[in-house]
């Protein structure tokens, strides 16, 4: 997982439990890749509802496009 982004503290456990329902749903909607992983993703989303970082600040560290953040 990435070190981005940088003064966000959640527990492992949330993270793990998040990966754990996105790594489910993923698999009952069948998707077949992403560009995150499931990990990458719950950190993605846990910064943007906890910290209210924009789409282009998680799209530049994470690394992707602002669409992908999107979707």
């Amino acid at each position: 997982m990435p070190s981005y982004p940088a003064g966000l503290s959640v527990s492992n456990h949330a993270l793990i439990t998040l990966s754990d329902a996105l790594r489910h749903r993923r698999a009952s909607v069948g998707t077949r890749w992403r560009r995150l992983s499931v990990g990458e993703q719950a950190l993605l989303v846990v910064a943007h509802l906890r910290k209210g970082e924009t789409y282009t600040d998680l799209a530049v560290g994470f690394g992707i496009g602002t669409t992908t953040v999107f979707r």
